[in-house]
């Protein structure tokens, strides 16, 4: 008769917890890595528009290639970047930052200005951070895109119209004149009252006026000596050579 096996005590807890991760990168089969690949590439363009190598996150790409993340919670540490907070909350008002927003979160143009309205007061009043949570969190988001698909553009093809609508991209850049009117009152004064459009930027201050009385007495001493050192070389070089010739 075979003796049982005996029981055995584990060492570790982890032994009895089922596992949170999928399987690792290098056990993923070829084609799941080229699509996640393309998934991350598309990522990048919904939120950036595109996206240059110093602009990437590799831990949070590595996040979302284990299984870590969703793709629905890649999208949102996307838009809670550096990258996004610099180069298009900051270059923009609330309003546009809430068309840029819905659009690339809710693949679709606000609803008219009540929305807009809406959502600038969440942004004025919790930050941008709640904000972008709250659409990632929205019922709409959740039934649209679920939680492993990309955002994207609804509706660009119109039923009975040869043209579709124009691209996200191009109905809202990553800037309009707010950016310029705000980049030229925060520029240096001098040169006038402010920027003229054709005229470039104001000049600084030091720049627009005239140099200070102790920089031109300067400047005037610094001529004249030079003149004087210059007129004694060119009166001695003479000499010299006439002494050499009388020699001769």
């Amino acid at each position: 008769m075979p003796l049982p096996v005996l029981a055995t005590k584990p060492l570790t807890n982890n032994a009895r917890v089922n596992s949170f991760l999928r399987a690792n990168e290098d056990s993923l089969h070829q084609g799941e890595r080229a699509a996640t690949d393309a998934l991350i590439e598309q990522a990048y363009r919904q939120v950036f528009f595109h996206a240059f190598k110093v602009d990437r996150d590799p831990a949070l790409e590595s996040q979302l290639r284990s299984g870590q993340i969703s793709t629905r919670e890649f999208i949102r540490q996307l838009l809670r970047s550096n990258k996004f907070r610099n180069d298009f909350y900051r270059c923009n008002s609330n309003y546009q930052v809430v068309e840029q927003v819905v659009g690339r979160v809710l693949g679709r143009p606000v609803h008219g200005d009540q929305e807009r309205i809406a959502w600038s007061i969440v942004i004025a009043e919790q930050g941008l951070p709640a904000f972008i949570d709250a659409l990632i969190d929205s019922p709409e988001y959740l039934e649209t895109f679920g939680e492993d698909q990309v955002p994207h553009q609804r509706s660009r093809l119109l039923a009975g119209q040869a043209v579709g609508t124009m691209p996200f991209n191009q109905q809202a850049p990553r800037y309009s004149a707010y950016w310029r009117d705000t980049m030229a009152r925060r520029a240096p004064a001098g040169g006038g009252s402010g920027w003229v459009p054709g005229a470039g930027w104001p000049r600084p201050a030091w720049l627009a006026n005239q140099p200070t009385p102790a920089v031109q007495n300067a400047w005037r001493w610094f001529v004249a000596t030079g003149g004087f050192v210059l007129t004694g070389f060119v009166i001695w070089t003479a000499l010299a050579m006439l002494s050499t010739g009388a020699q001769g």
